[in-house]
């Protein structure tokens, strides 16, 4: 079940999870203190007037730290992993709350509170992840979804079922006598109105989808479910919702006319470029020696032969070119015929410091001054280089629309979909690129950093 949230689509459920969650931490360390003062001279009613605060501030800590380590993502397993990526978020809040209490000094509290604090706040997450987990792999927490159609559109919502947990199709209505791509026993039979067949199935939504967008469909009917309180979807924002992906494969101009976003206002792109100056000299500040030890590396491996950067012509908004700047991952001759070649997994031309740099993201640190001179912002799609660009263009549709926003350090596509070596891949991408162009605002780019940090952690992603 989702809905959105400035453009961005959310889960209900993972955010009542991680509201329910803020308060455990809260009152954790409420708990903490007590339990910690209990037994001595101390009493109850003597706590410090600053640890509603701190308890606040060791809640938000948390959430934060564990939405970095992706413990809010849709299909996490309850695992093994999920422990370690607790234990992680944990260690993260720890030197959070460290750089809390040296800024404000009458926020602090002794060990024994934060020890039992994080006692009673990991004990809590995961009694509170074992119940939702038991619960929302129940059919009756999914979305309950009837589609009108039986064709070639409607089959796409049937193959992405099996993989999308979030939903569940009741029944396909029949609507054209030539859509026969749905299995007959998946057909309701269309005896009855629409509302009719809301109400016994409890449908949550109606998705629209035939496969000739000219039919006569029941207008009035379909009128009457929207207006009692059914959402009514067409595909393309189906996939929207469901994927956080814009379908390509149905993708007409007069959805992207007619439907909301698209646009960042004037008040939004002030502020996403005094985010990206503010955290690109915040970035620099705590990478420099990072930056340094990654440059040493280099030049001892190559002898002190090949450059430690590498420069490359890139195409950034408006399909203006720049030069971005990384650290060589590559030997020097890795284009030594002078075609252009995309990155592959396990590519030979990458050198054993770049294999280590690369797997970090060490390697695109030095963009951090391509973000400063306003090339590039923290967020956005993968600038690509102008080669490519030109094929891509020709080959997929739609393709130019990704530049209409500054490429980023981090984006959208680059968290959703795996590093892309084809010409399939980069259609992909597109797919989660135009999500975030149509979407793009201050909080989809905070939940883009964020965990953003989950990918440099667990590696995902990187050639």
């Amino acid at each position: 079940m989702m809905f959105r949230l400035f453009g961005h689509y959310v889960s209900k459920l993972y955010l009542l999870l991680g509201v329910v969650e803020f308060l455990v931490m809260f009152y954790s360390l409420l708990a903490g203190f007590y339990v910690r003062y209990a037994q001595g001279s101390l009493s109850l009613v003597d706590a410090p007037e600053t640890l509603s605060y701190t308890a606040m501030a060791y809640a938000t800590a948390m959430t934060i730290s564990m939405i970095s380590v992706g413990l809010y993502q849709r299909g996490l397993p309850f695992s093994a992993g999920l422990l370690v990526r607790v234990g992680l978020s944990f260690l993260i809040a720890s030197v959070a709350m460290s750089v809390v209490f040296y800024t404000f000094p009458d926020l602090v509290v002794g060990r024994g509170v934060m020890t039992y604090a994080m006692l009673f706040t990991f004990a809590g997450v995961l009694g509170l992840r074992s119940l939702f987990f038991r619960l929302t792999n129940s059919d009756l927490q999914a979305t309950k979804v009837l589609v009108l159609g039986t064709g070639r559109q409607a089959r796409m919502i049937a193959d992405l079922e099996p993989r999308q947990p979030g939903f569940r199709v009741v029944g396909y209505v029949h609507v054209n006598a030539s859509e026969t791509s749905i299995a007959r026993e998946r057909w309701l039979n269309h005896d009855r109105t629409l509302m009719d067949m809301v109400l016994e199935f409890e449908v949550d939504e109606i998705v629209v989808a035939p496969d000739d967008r000219r039919l006569r469909l029941p207008v009035d009917q379909i009128l009457d479910c929207k207006m009692s309180g059914t959402m009514v979807l067409d595909l393309l924002s189906f996939f929207e919702k469901e994927t956080s992906r814009i379908k390509l494969d149905v993708l007409h101009p007069s959805w992207i006319f007619f439907s909301d976003g698209f646009r960042l206002s004037g008040v939004a792109q002030y502020s996403k470029r005094a985010l990206d100056l503010a955290a690109g000299v915040l970035i620099f500040l705590v990478a420099w020696p990072f930056m340094l030890l990654v440059a040493a590396a280099i030049m001892l491996e190559s002898g002190g032969k090949g450059p430690v950067l590498f420069h490359q012509v890139r195409v950034g908004l408006n399909g203006r070119q720049f030069r971005v700047h990384k650290f060589r991952s590559m030997r020097t001759d890795a284009e030594a015929d002078g075609v252009a070649r995309w990155a592959t997994k396990n590519d030979n031309r990458i050198t054993r410091v770049g294999a280590v740099i690369r797997k970090t993201r060490l390697d695109e640190l030095p963009q951090v001054f391509n973000v400063l001179r306003g090339e590039m912002s923290l967020v956005g799609p993968r600038p690509e280089r102008p080669e490519f660009v030109e094929q891509l263009e020709k080959e997929i549709p739609f393709y130019a629309e990704r530049h209409r926003v500054k490429p980023g350090l981090t984006g959208w596509a680059q968290l959703s979909y795996p590093y892309g070596a084809t010409i399939n891949d980069a259609r992909n991408k597109l797919e989660f690129d135009l999500y975030y162009v149509k979407n793009a605002s201050a909080f989809l780019d905070l939940i883009i950093l964020l965990e953003t940090v989950e990918v440099v952690l667990w590696g995902k992603g990187a050639h």
